[in-house]
């Protein structure tokens, strides 16, 4: 659903696969202090980041403008 949403806004990203690249579930660990995923890490133009958890809209949402 995330796919879905920031292909919707036109929005470019990196999709990384866990399961094909579980070296890759410290980072999403170490990012979002969870296991759960999709882990999603929007960075601004300042560089700060942003980190959203699962499909969670009403965070993603503010995080991408």
């Amino acid at each position: 659903m995330v796919k879905k949403y920031m292909n919707s806004k036109g929005v470019g990203y990196e999709e990384v696969n866990i399961d094909e690249h579980p070296e890759r579930q410290k980072d999403a660990y170490e990012l979002s202090g969870q296991l759960a995923v999709p882990v999603t890490v929007v960075t601004k133009e300042d560089d700060s980041r942003e980190v959203v958890v699962g499909y969670n809209l009403a965070r993603l949402a503010p995080a991408l403008t």
